[in-house]
């Protein structure tokens, strides 16, 4: 299972203008990523509070709903973010090479 995840995550990270790739826990602790330790926990707190809103919002429009996949768009970034029961996965991409 554990070369499995990792040929998926070397698969996302291989795509054009893949900065990097995390994945974070229930708790919102990183247990996998392909960025520096800095970047990585600045990214897995601001993205868990994120997804917990967006959560929150979807559900409070309709209980029987829920957030199944959020994608942010600014000037030099487009993240991806994938929640899931016990794992969420982050894929951080360069703006310009989605043009």
């Amino acid at each position: 299972m554990a070369t499995e995840v990792e040929e998926i995550l070397k698969r996302i990270q291989s795509h054009k203008g893949v900065i990097g790739v995390v994945v974070l826990n229930n708790d919102g602790v990183a247990i996998k990523s392909t960025l520096d330790a800095a970047t990585t926990t600045q990214y897995a707190g601001l993205i868990t509070q994120l997804a917990d809103r967006a959560r929150s919002m979807t559900r409070e429009m309709d209980p029987n709903n829920d957030l199944t996949f959020l994608r942010v768009r600014s000037k030099k970034h487009e993240i991806f973010i994938a929640p899931d029961k016990e794992y969420m996965l982050v894929v951080v991409q360069n703006q310009e090479s989605l043009s």
